[in-house]
């Protein structure tokens, strides 16, 4: 089994930064940001649990629901992955979408 604790901490610290960003924020960027994360951890695990399938896109539920959205797709994600190396690549976008929101 694969330790996802990584991931989830990153994603944990991402939706507590979110929640606490200003409304200002999130319409700047944080929530596309976050979206943009929760689509591609969605997808990523869509790939795994259906291969050949086609990723259906997850739906923009509006910024107050940003934080929400990254947690159930990096749930999703933790679930599937198989290696360490997709544990750090998860983490690595998950970093990556947090500071290009600037939370």
């Amino acid at each position: 089994m694969v330790d996802t604790t990584p991931l989830t901490q990153a994603v944990d610290h991402f939706a507590d930064r979110l929640r606490a960003a200003p409304q200002s924020r999130l319409q700047r960027s944080a929530a596309a940001e976050a979206l943009a994360l929760a689509r591609e951890l969605s997808r990523r695990a869509q790939l795994v649990e259906e291969p050949g399938g086609e990723p259906r896109e997850m739906p923009d539920a509006g910024m107050f629901a940003a934080a929400d959205q990254i947690l159930v797709a990096a749930h999703d994600l933790a679930v599937v992955v198989r290696t360490e190396d997709e544990v750090a690549e998860a983490v690595r976008l998950v970093e990556e979408a947090r500071q290009r929101a600037g939370v």
